[in-house]
């Protein structure tokens, strides 16, 4: 995107971050903002899409992404481990039948994606937990939870939004667990730019503390 100044100066112009939506909504504003506070003369843009960003189209500087890349002329960075975890609000809770192993979900509300919008395996959480249908569906986390505060089912969450969730609370959290991963995705032809090395390595560090915080709470 923009240009930038060299390092002394600290980070100008304009960096774009492409990002999958529960990453963007809940880690990455707090993130940015302390790297923007940092080097006041720096533009952040954050396009929070449900999709794969194309880089090589240069929709944006660089992308976060919940897999590995397998193909394309990219760097790629493993930035975190995250946790999710199957949740409901107190107030669902109250109004069901206790859930103490996996056959208690049988004949309860399910929240979850679009099953034929779902753009990369590894957000197909509820088939790996072995519940088929989803009666509230929709391809954005902000959505799902949503509804799961609102006390209309059952869904998996990021644990790093519980604490923007205190309505909710999770279930068969012994039994049910899930891990992934975010992957800071670049270009091949950036490794020599030094403004999006420099924003890139403040941008891993910040993401790792925030979702370390954020579980830790």
């Amino acid at each position: 995107m923009g240009e930038a100044r060299g390092q002394d100066e600290g980070l100008s112009g304009t960096i774009r971050v492409g990002a999958p939506d529960g990453c963007a909504t809940y880690l990455l504003p707090q993130v940015t903002q302390a790297i923007q506070a940092q080097n006041p003369g720096l533009s952040v843009q954050i396009v929070a899409l449900p999709r794969v960003f194309s880089l090589s189209k240069r929709e944006a500087d660089m992308a976060i992404a919940v897999s590995r890349p397998r193909t394309g002329r990219v760097r790629i960075q493993k930035i975190s481990d995250y946790r999710l975890c199957l949740a409901a609000s107190r107030q669902y809770l109250a109004g069901i039948d206790p859930i103490r192993t996996r056959k208690c979900l049988k004949d309860k509300k399910v929240i979850g994606y679009i099953p034929d919008m779902i753009f990369d395996r590894e957000l197909d959480y509820l088939a790996e937990i072995g519940l088929e249908s989803v009666d509230l569906a929709s391809n954005l986390v902000s959505v799902q939870l949503g509804w799961l505060k609102a006390g209309a089912g059952i869904g998996v969450v990021h644990e790093f939004v519980l604490p923007d969730a205190p309505e909710l609370t999770p279930v068969l959290r012994d039994e049910i667990h899930l891990t992934r991963a975010f992957w800071l995705v670049r270009h091949a032809d950036d490794a020599r730019i030094e403004r999006l090395n420099r924003f890139a390595k403040a941008l891993t560090e910040g993401l790792r503390t925030e979702i370390f915080r954020r579980s830790a709470t």
